[in-house]
């Protein structure tokens, strides 16, 4: 047994865990980073060049408020609310606030866009387990969380790869690395530890004269092992292209393996590379365990909760992911994320070596 992350306190008490808090000392000493807060979060990401100021200062407040649907305190029983199934119920704001309305007219620009600066982009991953090799190789599924259900990508470990290989797709029946559905990939190192995340372009030895059908880095994650190794909170860390003034994301096209965002990032190389954290949960004693406030998202704890955050707003939640079911969880994210990165940053987050429940 080990310390797990749920919901916030009041409402959900957890499984009991035993875990130890030792290593609750150095995760809150990360916390103090409040001061420069009122900033606007876009400002946060910005690399290529100044912004254009008005452009944006319009969208100051949204991101805090799309994230503070916060659910009422008074309801400490987390029973009532398990089931995935009781969300269609007469409160569905109560149990899980759904996403706004988001128009996916083209789903493979839509994908790989930028969620819009104050709206958080709500999703469901859901994860199927069967068939002969499922257990195994599950196949994971990204919808919209709102009424139409919208289905977004769909991932797949690989089989046949030495490292931890999945394919990710606009189309939940083709996840081949050669149809046109294939939209990005998520690799792994050969210790399960640090990810990297593509688009669809190709190989640095297939490029063409000017490098522009190169694929891109969209993202890349690093998990540390802390005092109890994977057992406890997870720590991570994620790398992403900044912005530019346009508000688009700069591409990134390594021409070798000696230039990719986790090379950058150990190189401490930070032009136009944007660092992001996991938030750290905070030590309950009263339920002995850790948690995070995932305002209603997140019902069940489980040690793959987390919330990213950069280190100067840690307000401003990037992206959260969290369980609500045995193979539901929700997956939520805001600018300058697209879905492509949100999705294999939780597809990451399900890998074999980091697993530990």
């Amino acid at each position: 047994q080990h310390p797990v992350l749920c919901d916030s306190v009041p409402r959900v008490p957890p499984p009991a865990a035993t875990g130890s808090d030792e290593e609750d000392d150095s995760d809150s000493s990360t916390k103090p980073i409040r001061s420069e807060k009122k900033k606007n979060p876009a400002s946060l990401f910005q690399t290529g060049g100044d912004p254009p100021k008005e452009k944006k200062s319009k969208k100051k407040a949204p991101p805090k408020a799309a994230e503070s649907e916060e659910e009422t305190p008074e309801t400490p029983q987390k029973n009532s609310n398990k089931k995935g199934k009781g969300k269609k119920s007469k409160k569905p704001k109560e149990e899980r606030p759904p996403s706004p309305i988001i128009e996916v007219d083209n789903l493979e620009e839509f994908v790989l866009r930028p969620a819009p600066q104050g709206v958080t982009v709500k999703c469901r991953v859901t994860r199927d387990k069967k068939g002969m090799d499922r257990g195994l190789y599950p196949t994971y599924y990204l919808h919209l969380d709102n009424d139409k259900k919208v289905f977004l990508l769909a991932g797949r470990k690989r089989k046949k790869s030495k490292t931890s290989n999945y394919l990710i797709s606009i189309d939940p029946t083709d996840l081949s690395r050669g149809g046109e559905n294939f939209i990005g990939k998520l690799r792994s190192n050969l210790m399960g530890t640090k990810f990297t995340v593509f688009d669809n372009g190709a190989n640095p030895d297939r490029a063409n004269a000017d490098w522009s059908n190169v694929r891109q880095e969209l993202s890349a994650v690093v998990y540390e092992t802390n005092v109890l190794g994977f057992k406890g909170p997870r720590k991570m860390t994620v790398i992403i292209p900044g912005m530019n003034a346009d508000n688009e994301r700069v591409p990134i096209r390594p021409r070798n393996d000696n230039d990719g965002l986790l090379m950058r990032w150990q190189n401490k190389n930070m032009d136009n590379v944007i660092e992001l954290h996991n938030k750290a949960p905070v030590w309950n004693d009263e339920t002995q365990s850790y948690v995070l406030n995932f305002h209603g998202r997140v019902t069940h704890a489980s040690v793959k909760n987390f919330q990213i955050v950069h280190g100067s707003d840690t307000d401003y939640i990037v992206m959260q992911f969290g369980r609500v079911a045995d193979d539901a969880f929700t997956m939520d994210y805001n600018y300058p994320l697209c879905a492509v990165q949100a999705f294999a940053i939780a597809l990451s987050s399900f890998d074999g070596k980091l697993a530990c429940e």
